[in-house]
């Protein structure tokens, strides 16, 4: 039963930072790679960037790169999404899951938590 518990969202001024962690269980959790996704009102759910088992990174939305990163603690079965330079257009619910190899695509993933919420805003 795969298990996702993401927090640290909020509410920031545009230029801030936040760093989302996301608690995972139900899996062996080093062996995967994990995706953050966003999803905006209106809009679908957008795979953000990915880390694979072996701490590979890839982006797939533009404009994140330089300003997202992506980490894990294998030890802590959990992962963190490090945002810096925050704009509006980061305002979104975040979400992150599974998936045997990276994916921007959100099909590969079958489990989500709640997600948490950023907005970013004066």
């Amino acid at each position: 039963q795969l298990q996702f518990v993401e927090s640290g969202g909020g509410l920031v001024q545009p230029g801030g930072s936040l760093r989302l962690s996301c608690v995972a269980s139900g899996f062996s959790f080093h062996a995967y790679a994990i995706g953050w996704f966003r999803q905006a009102p209106g809009k679908e759910r957008e795979g953000v960037l990915c880390i694979s088992s072996s701490d590979d990174i890839t982006y797939y939305t533009a404009g994140v790169k330089g300003r997202f990163t992506i980490s894990r603690d294998n030890a802590k079965n959990t992962a963190y999404l490090q945002m810096n330079s925050l704009n509006p257009e980061d305002t979104a619910v975040y979400y992150c899951a599974a998936s045997d190899l990276c994916s921007g695509y959100r099909y590969y993933y079958s489990s989500w938590g709640q997600g948490t919420q950023v907005t970013v805003s004066s």
